[in-house]
């Protein structure tokens, strides 16, 4: 049967149904502003609605066997692999994003349903050691109940299976709120995983613009158990506070402020290569970017021309051409922000190497500011576009010292070729994700989260799945 990846409508209780006020927000294409679609504007109402269903649905799933949990899931997977090619051209058409990082994605975002799959099935617990002869000691893992995921625009597929494939595998319902920017892929996954055969009430999403008072219902709500928010950090603090009073579980993967670090003694060309992956990837729009890059005195010049000269080179424009590698900015408030930054830089003294200018229709050349210093914004706020300031260190303590400067922790990157450098500078950095010698770090196999205002929880990994899961300690006496 052929699956039918567009809609329109939110997905609540195993069906597909308008907001009840007839509502919709219209879906643009951030290159062209083409209108895609009018999608419904679920409120408060469709919410509700979702939450009791999934909290309906919560025993019967809670109680089939991981395994058979296991088995809905990989059809999941199977099924967004069947449709690569589909969801990477929505995703592209409504978030600007490059086709051949769409593909990318959809492959990313199937590799956390097929890990999730099968981690599921390893929730061990234990059997402890007992105080007492007539007496057993047991803890066991459950899952903890319906789960709220908040996600974003920059990565519309990827952060939602990263969110609800370790729900689903612990035996926990989801209601999902995508951002107002790309809801038609979220929409698309919601078709695949009706297919997949997750049955009614498990699997919800509610494409809205009302962000504030859904996001408020989902974190007041005390049949939901937990929240996974991606987004800013100034989001997920109020989040954090209207989940207080129920003490929800929560992961929050919040804003970051990445350096990147080139030693003396890395391979320049290398680190060129690893710059360019952690800079540009989405247009900047990532949330594990670079956004500062912190060259040691011996090397700077060097990797400015070179770095600079691979920079000039990355291609923009028509993000279905697999050779472009840089699409738009998501919206022109994105391109004055940018603008706003560049400004900001050449006003306290940065050179522009390379780029420096918007160009029409969301797009803003891939540019390189040298002689970058701690008193402009880059330095210290999250610029979440295609530029790259770079920093004069002369020590390796001035260089840690820099690069921990910062509210964030989310990642950091070094390049380095010395063994002793590497595990000091890696234990001395104060981020949950440090990439070493390497530029692209994400996998579904390790952990994926930050310290600090950078966020709380985990994952990916054998990790995500504990963030879905209550210890239960057992103690039988009398034997």
């Amino acid at each position: 049967m052929t699956v039918t990846l567009w809609h329109e409508q939110a997905y609540v209780n195993g069906a597909w149904v308008p907001a009840e006020t007839a509502r919709t927000f219209d879906v643009h294409n951030p290159a062209t502003g083409e209108l895609l679609a009018r999608v419904a504007n679920a409120g408060t109402a469709e919410t509700e609605q979702a939450i009791a269903a999934a909290h309906a649905a919560w025993p019967a799933w809670r109680d089939r066997t991981a395994k058979a949990r296991a088995v809905v899931l990989r059809r999941w997977h199977d099924l967004l692999l069947a449709h690569q090619d589909e969801l990477a051209t929505l995703m592209s058409r409504e978030s600007g994003k490059v086709i051949t990082e769409s593909r990318g994605e959809v492959a990313y975002g199937a590799a956390f349903v097929e890990w999730f799959a099968e981690e599921g099935k390893r929730a061990y617990g234990d059997v402890l050691p007992s105080s007492a002869r007539d007496r057993r000691l047991v803890v066991l893992k459950q899952g903890i109940g319906v789960s709220a995921a908040i996600t974003p625009w920059n990565f519309p597929l990827a952060m939602i299976t990263r969110k609800v494939a370790p729900a689903l595998a612990a035996g926990c319902p989801v209601v999902i709120k995508p951002a107002a920017e790309t809801p038609l892929t979220a929409l698309a996954l919601a078709a695949l995983a009706e297919e997949a055969g997750f049955p009614s009430g498990v699997y919800n999403t509610l494409p809205t613009t009302d962000s504030d008072a859904v996001g408020k219902v989902l974190c007041t709500h005390p049949m939901v158990r937990k929240l996974s928010f991606t987004g800013s950090t100034a989001v997920g603090r109020q989040l954090m506070a209207q989940c207080a009073p129920t003490l929800k579980k929560l992961s929050l993967e919040l804003g970051g402020n990445a350096p990147f670090i080139v030693f003396e003694d890395a391979d320049v060309e290398a680190a060129v290569r690893g710059a360019l992956l952690a800079k540009y990837r989405h247009n900047g729009q990532t949330c594990v970017c670079v956004n500062r890059i912190l060259v040691q005195r011996g090397v700077y010049d060097e990797f400015v021309a070179r770095f600079s000269e691979a920079v000039a080179g990355l291609r923009s424009g028509d993000v279905f051409d697999p050779a472009v590698q840089v699409g738009p900015l998501i919206s022109d408030r994105a391109v004055a922000k940018v603008e706003a930054f560049v400004a900001d830089a050449v006003a306290h003294g940065a050179r522009v190497v390379c780029g420096g200018r918007a160009r029409g229709g969301r797009y803003f050349e891939p540019t390189v500011l040298a002689d970058a210093t701690p008193a402009m914004r880059l330095a210290r706020e999250e610029v979440f576009g295609p530029v790259a300031p770079i920093f004069v260190f002369d020590t390796e303590a001035e260089a840690v010292a820099m690069a921990n400067d910062t509210a964030y922790g989310l990642a950091a990157y070094f390049y380095s070729r010395d063994v002793g450098r590497c595990w000091r500078v890696a234990e001395a950095l104060e981020y949950g994700m440090v990439g070493i010698n390497e530029g692209l770090i994400s996998t579904e196999l390790a952990p994926f989260g930050g310290i600090k205002e950078s966020g709380v929880g985990r994952e990916g990994s054998k990790y995500g799945l504990d963030a879905y899961l209550e210890i239960k300690y057992l103690c039988f006496g009398g034997l």
